[in-house]
């Protein structure tokens, strides 16, 4: 099924056909993996890792636990590992150890609506990459796999952890429901969050940058932190560019013909930008927008590579020419790059564009070299902006 589900307005008619439900099926990442809890291979491993001197923090937000002995944390989770809604998960070190587990939950194929929920995180698998490789490996499977549009993170009002971490993910935080469930004899309050399937190509992107080796220094430490990658906006000389999600494509799109189109009779071939498949562009490339009271004035679209930002495209529109649009894009693009942590800021240009090239090295990009392609020669240029 297609990831590329673009919300409709509220109340008109969309797609009905449901989503996959989650299978028993296993997702492997670079420093995790999700399989079916088995209770024979991964109950011990996990209460050892859970009923340590910190096990009532651990255990403080989740609806059971923790327990008094292993046999009955063994029969608790044999009891769960049964059932189809939740749907258990136990996440693996590349030991093979069971550190943590997770669940799919409120399972409804029909709305397409999807929680991940009954998460535990023992030390560890706290605060490393592994932690948030599963959450994305959950994420994308439920999104770009089964299909689903809608994808939640509840947890207790009073769960800061938790609520920090929904945020960190990309999940948006939607409001509080009030008195929503009684739990070990106690009220609470549950805040609700959700990613949705428009919003996920670009929160893929930034979870994949993050995890990413390069983003991490010899001692394993983050170089730009996930809220950064995550980030839904740039301020820049006052004004404001926002994330663009799959329900800006159309508009994308057609703010890049109307930019690009004039190039071609200068070019002889057909502009870069007018080649990209853009359904690929929303999924592999950061994709910025301005908006203006038209429309869009300009959209940004970056890649974040390791040792450098490349600007894939600066796009103003025409008929806005004289608002300095171009200007700030481009003064967005390094503000970006700071933020990641890049001291490079790349971009190409075509050779024929003379103006282009001129106005880019007024901006201090210098020409590092001219690539020969069959049908073009593009002429690449860098700034530091470290």
């Amino acid at each position: 099924m297609s990831t590329e589900q673009v919300s409709p307005p509220v109340g008109e008619p969309i797609d009905g056909t449901p989503a996959l439900r989650p299978g028993r099926t296993s997702l492997s990442g670079r420093h995790v993996d999700i399989v079916p809890f088995d209770p024979d291979r991964h109950a011990r491993d996990l209460f050892e890792a859970a009923h340590g001197p910190e096990k009532e923090a651990l255990w403080a937000y989740l609806g059971a636990g923790p327990f008094d002995d292993f046999a009955t944390f063994d029969a608790a989770y044999r009891a769960a590992a049964e059932r189809e809604d939740p749907l258990l998960f136990a996440i693996l070190d590349k030991q093979g150890r069971a550190v943590g587990h997770a669940t799919y939950m409120r399972i409804d194929t029909a709305n397409r609506v999807i929680e991940v929920g009954n998460i535990l995180y023992t030390p560890a698998l706290m605060r490393t990459q592994a932690g948030t490789e599963a959450m994305y490996l959950m994420a994308r499977h439920a999104f770009e796999t089964l299909g689903y549009r809608r994808y939640e993170w509840k947890c207790n009002a009073l769960n800061a952890p938790s609520r920090r971490a929904a945020e960190r993910y990309g999940f948006r935080f939607e409001g509080l429901f009030r008195h929503h469930m009684i739990v070990k004899g106690r009220n609470r309050d549950t805040a609700w969050f959700s990613i949705l399937a428009e919003e996920w190509p670009q929160i893929a992107v930034a979870m994949e940058a993050w995890l990413a080796p390069e983003n991490f220094d010899e001692a394993g430490r983050q170089i730009a932190p996930l809220t950064t990658f995550n980030a839904r906006e740039i301020e820049v000389e006052g004004r404001v560019l926002r994330r663009a999600s799959l329900d800006d494509r159309e508009a994308v799109e057609s703010l890049q013909k109307a930019a690009y189109a004039r190039n071609r009779i200068l070019l002889g071939v057909e502009p870069v930008p007018l080649l990209w498949d853009y359904g690929r562009v929303f999924r592999e490339r950061e994709v910025w927008v301005l908006d203006v009271p038209e429309g869009l004035g300009g959209a940004l679209i970056l890649e974040a590579r390791p040792d450098d930002l490349l600007i894939d495209s600066v796009a103003a529109c025409p008929k806005a020419q004289g608002f300095g649009y171009g200007n700030l894009l481009l003064t967005a693009g390094e503000a970006r790059a700071r933020a990641l942590g890049r001291r490079t800021v790349r971009l190409y240009t075509g050779e024929p564009l003379s103006a282009n090239i001129h106005w880019y090295r007024r901006k201090g990009y210098g020409i590092e070299r001219v690539e020969q392609l069959p049908d073009r020669r593009l002429v690449h240029m860098a700034k530091a902006v470290g």
